[in-house]
């Protein structure tokens, strides 16, 4: 099991979502359609993107470093759905942690389902991120859960159910992509500062020879707050 040494976060824990996936025949109007528009938001975490934390820092980084090893088992329950309006989403969704054969990220091998990171806070948190990864679409199986997540927009709400039916809703305020090799991980594995919610899939350009995508995809949600 290959993890890195900072946030019990794995280097290359988001891989298995851009390795694992492949297009359908026709790749280049699915690539098209789920290419995400521009950036826009920014993560309520203030961690600089040049900077990757590690256990043995002398300065005090913006996000706590803990120890690599992951915990023995989660201290919270997990979501069970996720519900996005906007793109008339309801998709089941699986504890997941790491492909002790590959040590990536891993994913539910149906692209209907999404992952929870269940080393991460859970459903009940009252800090840090809640990550929830899924496929954006595969040869055998088409379209995937989070194929047009990239088109989210600011305000767009997005609602997880828990175990015993209770339900947390959250508001997207940002959206960003990044190439795998340089997503700031710190950022959005993080298990402190203010709760929220962070989906996850890939995108951007799609490489025939490698059949990968190249990007991550990022959105971040944070608690939905009712108008008064």
């Amino acid at each position: 099991m290959s993890i890195s040494p900072w946030q019990g976060t794995p280097r290359r824990a988001l891989l298995l979502i851009v390795l694992g996936v492949t297009l359908a025949v026709a790749a280049f109007a699915v690539v098209s359609r789920s290419r995400p528009a521009d950036d826009f938001g920014a993560v309520p975490v203030a961690v600089p993107a040049s900077v990757a934390p590690s256990a043995s820092s002398a300065a005090s980084p913006a996000v706590p470093v803990r120890d690599g090893a992951l915990p023995a088992a989660s201290r919270d329950e997990g979501p069970t759905r996720l519900r996005i309006p906007a793109l008339d989403l309801d998709a089941a969704v699986d504890a997941v942690g790491i492909d002790a054969r590959t040590g990536d990220f891993a994913v539910p091998a149906s692209v209907d389902r999404v992952g929870w990171y269940r080393f991460g806070p859970g459903f009940a948190a009252r800090a840090g991120s809640i990550v929830v990864a899924g496929h954006v679409d595969s040869a055998a199986e088409g379209e995937g859960a989070f194929f047009r997540l990239g088109a989210l927009e600011a305000g767009d709400r997005v609602t997880l159910s828990g175990p015993g039916g209770e339900t947390r809703s959250f508001e997207v305020v940002a959206r960003e992509r990044y190439r795998k090799t340089a997503i700031p991980l710190e950022r959005y594995f993080a298990r402190d500062g203010e709760v929220r919610l962070t989906l996850i899939t890939c995108g951007g350009p799609f490489d025939e020879k490698t059949r990968h995508y190249r990007d991550n995809v990022v959105v971040t949600a944070t608690a939905w707050q009712p108008p008064q």
